[in-house]
């Protein structure tokens, strides 16, 4: 098997998340980034979150989680939005349910570029 490169993975990541948050607050009217820089900015502070804060809280909320099928989940997604939007200024989300709707188009997108917002793979 082949080296990676991760700093470069990270780049691309980040790159294709940024791409993929702008599309889609271009198409939620909830949702508002200020800048270009703004939504790259929130592609890598979500990876950030992603891969410090969000496995704790899944199996701090497993049986929660459990117990709904996975659509806590969501929830989980959502609540790491809005957290996103009390740090990065030039980004605010409207409401829980936008950023639920955000999170869920985010996801889509990102899985029609192949792309993943976490690192832990």
């Amino acid at each position: 098997m082949g080296t990676r490169n991760k700093p470069l993975d990270l780049l691309v990541k980040i790159l294709l998340g940024g791409i993929a948050v702008l599309i889609a607050e271009f198409f939620l009217k909830g949702i508002h980034i200020d800048t270009f820089m703004t939504g790259f900015l929130l592609a890598a502070v979500i990876i950030l979150i992603n891969i410090t804060l969000k496995p704790l809280l899944i199996v701090l909320t497993l049986p929660i989680t459990v117990l709904t099928l996975g659509l806590f989940l969501l929830v989980i997604n959502a609540l790491m939005i809005m957290l996103a939007d009390r740090i990065i200024p030039g980004f605010t989300v409207d409401g829980f349910w936008w950023a639920v709707l955000f999170a869920i188009v985010v996801s889509i997108i990102n899985s029609l570029f192949g792309n993943n917002l976490n690192l832990t793979q």
